[in-house]
Order: structure tokens, then sequence, then C-alpha cells
């Protein structure tokens, strides 16, 4: 099985529409990676899914390494892209070429991804540059969650898809390989999919765009706290580990478990050495 790179991504652009999915650990990445997904972002929504936080700002660049380092051991495959964390990139050029290649160095990961639009251009183009693979992330973009007055769709009206499409043709042309679209119209989302030569990766941007990307645990039923819109749960996993733990409970307090088949015996002559009955 050949590892997927960046020529396979751009070249499936309006040929072959490209699958993504969240990983955060080992042995999710392996799953996502046995399953033959193309891509896997260690996304910044780890922040909340498995670290525990609120929001996605509280996350570090420390604990984003460490994740992507142990997605990474868990992958033959499928391309890795880390997320860069708030603040990780928007205070300058410098640090934002020296943190995505931390992602690469260190991290295992073989791009990065980063939210916004014309104000990350020169941070773009210098990541670039700098031989690394950048994905760029528009629309709703939960690092600017208090600036946009919450998680709400954007690109609702002709005058702000019109700055969504400006945004993305600038992104590619700053270097980006592909571009997420996050919680747009999906008539937004067809018309800059169409109009830029690069692939689109859609969530919550409906049917158009040049692939797909869901959060593992959202897709596998593993996170209730909040069902966005656009997810789709092709298993109610929670529910199943749920009842089996209290299965375990059930069993450990009733003296069921461990039964015959899981405990391990002396052989006979040791047992009588020690004048067990």
């Amino acid at each position: 099985m050949e590892k997927i790179t960046l020529l396979d991504i751009v070249g499936a652009k309006a040929k072959k529409k490209i699958s993504m999915v969240t990983a955060y650990d080992y042995p999710s990445a392996a799953l996502v990676d046995k399953a033959g997904i193309d891509l896997i972002l260690v996304g910044d929504s780890l922040a909340m899914v498995v670290l525990g936080y609120k929001d996605t700002l509280a996350v570090s660049m420390e604990e984003m390494l460490h994740h992507t380092r142990a997605v990474s051991r868990g992958v033959k495959r499928a391309f890795i892209i880390g997320d860069m964390p708030f603040l990780s990139y928007q205070t300058g050029v410098r640090e934002a070429v020296f943190n995505a290649g931390r992602f690469l160095k260190e991290g295992g990961a073989q791009a990065v991804k980063l939210e916004g639009g014309m104000e990350i251009l020169p941070q773009v183009k210098a990541i670039v540059e700098a031989g690394i693979p950048v994905q760029g992330h528009i629309g709703l973009t939960p690092q600017k969650y208090n600036l946009l007055g919450g998680f709400k769709v954007q690109g609702k009206t002709s005058e702000a898809a019109f700055k969504l499409l400006e945004t993305a043709l600038a992104l590619e042309e700053a270097g980006c390989f592909s571009l997420v679209l996050e919680a747009i119209p999906e008539e937004v989302a067809r018309m800059i999919s169409e109009q830029v030569s690069i692939p689109t990766i859609g969530i919550g941007a409906g049917r158009y765009c040049d692939g797909q990307v869901l959060v593992f645990h959202d897709l596998l039923g593993l996170y209730s706290q909040f069902t966005p819109k656009f997810v789709k749960r092709y298993i109610n996993l929670s529910e199943s580990i749920e009842k089996a733990l209290k299965n375990f409970k059930e069993e450990v307090e009733q003296g069921v478990f461990p039964a015959e088949e899981h405990v391990y015996h002396l052989e006979p002559e040791e047992r009588a050495k020690l004048k067990i009955e």
C-alpha cells in the first residue's frame, strides 16, 4: 500500500472524491488508515473532544505536536495534516514558519492547516516557500468564533459569498494545495470549488466539494456534547461502550468476572509444594 502524496491529492481534483477524517491518537489513526481514508487531520478540535477544553483556543503547540506524533506512528498510507493552533501563526511570519516546520520535523506530519483569509497570506506564502505544504481553511473558522459571533454559517449573502471566493482564490495564489470549506451554503461551496484549481474539502459545505471531512468521534457517535447539523453518525458507539462498561461493573460486583478462562494456574507439582488445596 503506497503512501499518499501531495501530488495524489492535488491530482484528485474533479476526478476522485477525497475523504478526510480527524484522528488524535495512535489507535484511532491506525483504524482510519486501515479503512483507506485519504487524509488524516490532527485537528485542534482535540481541545474539546479529547482534552476537555471549552473551545479550540486553549490547545497549545506542545499538545498538538504530542498528538501528531502519536497519529504518525499509527499511519502507513494516509497523508497527515497538522492543524496549527491559535497564536502559533497569527503573530508573525517567522513564528508561523518555525511552528509549521515543527509539525513536519517533530510531529511526522506531511502538511499543516491554517485558518483564515487575507490576513494570513504572508504566513501561507512563507510557509510554502519554506517547503511546507499548506491547507487553507475558510468559512466558519472556529479559532475566530468570538469575532464571528459564535458558530454560525458563513457566506449567507451574495456579498459574503463573493468575499469567500476572493479569499479562496487568494489562498490558492499564495500556494495552498487544498482548502477546507466549513459551514457555508452549498451554492457558495460549489461556486468556489468550480473556480479554484485546488481540491476543496467540505464540512457542512454541501455536496459539490472535491472531498468531505468529519471528526472521528462525531461520525462514530463517541462525542455527544454537541452534534452539528452537518454531522452524520455512521454508528453510535457511545451507547455500546457505556453498556459494556456497565456489564463489566456488574460482573465484577457479582464475582462473575474473571471466570476460569481468564485466570492462570500453577503447574500441579508447584501447587503441591505450596500446599494449596
